[in-house]
């Protein structure tokens, strides 16, 4: 893969805002840095899931509940993040980047955060 076909593979588009994990936009000039943007999400595991991935722990395979809330958690996490930088004046979120954490008792809850850099492009 060539550097370019790189950049455009890690670079999204959410309503016309430009959000990469790269911390320049090829063919583009910041024009003013906005400040720092995040978005995080906290949900917790039902007993229903925690038993189905402790048998597909058990027996091999993916956990497809696990796998749905995790998506699910992320694009509410970017649309949070996108949201806070439109509200910036933002156009583009530059340097992007997922954390993700358990906690609760048991770990029974999962956190997912996003962070990025809400700048003004041309």
């Amino acid at each position: 893969m060539d550097r370019r076909t790189y950049l455009i593979s890690k670079t999204k588009y959410f309503n016309n805002m430009i959000v990469t994990t790269t911390p320049t936009i090829e063919g583009h000039t910041i024009k003013e840095y906005k400040g720092l943007v995040s978005g995080e999400v906290i949900f917790g595991m039902n007993f229903l899931k925690d038993f189905g991935a402790s048998l597909r722990d058990f027996f091999g395979g993916r956990t497809d509940s696990y796998e749905k809330a995790m998506l699910e958690g992320r694009e509410t996490a970017q649309k949070e993040m996108r949201e806070r930088a439109e509200q910036l004046g933002a156009n583009a979120i530059v340097g992007v980047s997922f954390g993700y954490e358990t906690m609760g008792q048991a770990n029974s809850m999962i956190m997912i955060s996003i962070s990025g850099t809400a700048v003004v492009i041309d």
